[in-house]
């Protein structure tokens, strides 16, 4: 792991050639671009400049207009074998490692890791009725839509597989036996897949109470509808090593509020006018960790979706945590997310 991070950064306000006399002294194929409070803003490769270059930018062009502003990034908190996984499942040299607050605080060097084969259970939720794709789900379950070469519930199925992953429950409701038919025991992809039948639309949490035999460890909960290069290692891990009784993926959500934002005091004056402002939420990729005691707070028989879920377990005083998820990911629940996901597949899928 190197110690030596700052001599590979530029500020935000570098140019293309201060970056590349980056690159060049710091012989590393890598720059890290950062604010003033080393907060990361993007990295710059070698690949980067050249294609800049071969577009016909100049050496004044701004490093921000040439750089990954969302690179693939780990967590301080997370151990070497993270890292490494990380670096391997997406091609990278070195890894720039981020503290709590978002800054940088090392860089990690890739070294080829090992994948043993896991006993997580993985459950996933694919018995929705997929309304807002309608027509397209009228006669086959969401899950099993096409995205690029085969369903989405196939890919999901293959990068849990890849990850060395072995039991999965697949929980089915609408149109259940086609998802029986096309995957059966799931000796096809080299894992053991078992189906739990809802009678009735369960919510993303409900069917858990159906399960025939309780998890007796740390079990993962996807949403079947998403097509996501995310290391589920990583979070199972960050789960584990932070101790929380559920952990729930956190994607960044942005919005522009496309008018100018007034911020007033009580006798209606006028504060701060803030034109078009973008605001920032976190929300939830629809993927979790969960400790096996929190099905006890889950009903039988009943409609539960996983908020009501976090809820219920904050209320109860439970550690509830959340993870980061900066890997590629879209949830193809609309028209328009299913052509975009249509659209990437290859470039990010092969």
């Amino acid at each position: 792991m190197s110690k030596t991070w700052k001599d590979i950064s530029v500020r935000r306000d570098a140019t293309l050639k201060a970056a590349l006399t980056v690159l060049d002294q710091g012989a590393m194929q890598i720059a890290l671009v950062v604010d003033d409070e080393c907060h990361l803003a993007g990295t710059i490769t070698d690949g980067d400049a050249r294609r800049a270059l071969l577009r016909g930018q100049g050496m004044d062009t701004p490093v921000t207009e040439v750089m990954n502003p969302n690179p693939i990034t780990g967590l301080l908190a997370e151990g070497r074998e993270i890292w490494q996984r990380t670096m391997h499942r997406h091609g990278l040299r070195h890894l720039p490692l981020l503290d709590a607050g978002g800054c940088v605080a090392d860089l990690a060097r890739y070294e080829l890791p090992s994948e043993p084969e896991r006993n997580t259970p993985v459950i996933i939720m694919a018995g929705g009725l997929g309304a807002r794709l309608r027509p397209l789900t009228n006669d086959i379950p969401k899950p099993l839509l096409k995205v690029g070469s085969r369903p989405v519930l196939e890919t999901i199925i293959e990068n849990f597989a890849e990850q060395g992953f072995q039991h999965i429950t697949l929980c089915v409701n609408y149109r259940g036996d086609m998802i029986r038919q096309h995957f059966g025991d799931g000796s096809r992809w080299d894992v053991d897949i078992h189906y739990v039948e809802e009678p009735d639309r369960m919510g993303t949490a409900g069917a858990l109470t159906l399960l025939p035999q309780r998890p007796t460890e740390p079990f993962i909960v996807m949403n079947g509808d998403l097509l996501t290069k995310v290391d589920f290692v990583r979070l199972l891990d960050f789960h584990e090593k932070q101790g929380f009784a559920a952990t729930v993926a956190m994607r960044e959500y942005s919005h522009q509020i496309p008018y100018g934002v007034l911020e007033i005091d009580d006798d209606y004056k006028v504060q701060r006018m803030v034109e078009k402002p973008i605001e920032r939420r976190y929300v939830s990729a629809g993927i979790y960790v969960l400790d096996p005691g929190t099905i006890d707070l889950i009903p039988s028989d009943a409609f539960y979706d996983m908020p009501t879920l976090f809820n219920a377990l904050m209320a109860n005083t439970q550690t509830v945590g959340s993870f980061p998820l900066r890997d590629y990911w879209v949830d193809i629940g609309r028209m328009e997310d299913l052509e975009r996901a249509s659209a990437e597949f290859t470039e990010m899928f092969g």
